[in-house]
């Protein structure tokens, strides 16, 4: 049985961040969007706890992860709060027919 070696840890880390970064880039959807920087929080918190687990600094690394895991939801309340009004006042959610931020 192999062991988990800090490698696995930053190729799952990359692959996300690619996956998140392809998904920013390529989608048109303010919802899709959103979940493509979510994967890029989960990929940021999967190298801190990586880190810290082979580096034997447990707790800076998981309050580090604690303080993205607050800001990802607090991303999320905020955006998804402008997904919903944009929603309603464009009745779209496609980022690029919503050229105007004006009230």
């Amino acid at each position: 049985m192999s062991q988990v070696s800090l490698e696995h840890f930053l190729v799952v880390s990359a692959v996300l961040f690619t996956l998140g970064v392809i998904c920013i880039m390529t989608r048109r959807n303010a919802v899709a969007i959103l979940i493509g920087i979510e994967l890029l929080l989960n990929a940021a918190g999967l190298n801190l706890i990586a880190f810290s687990r082979f580096n034997d600094k447990l707790l800076e690394g998981s309050v580090f992860v604690l303080f993205i895991i607050v800001l990802a939801a607090a991303e999320a309340v905020v955006a998804l709060a402008l997904i919903l009004a944009l929603q309603r006042r464009l009745r779209t959610v496609d980022v690029d027919q919503t050229n105007t931020l004006k009230g």
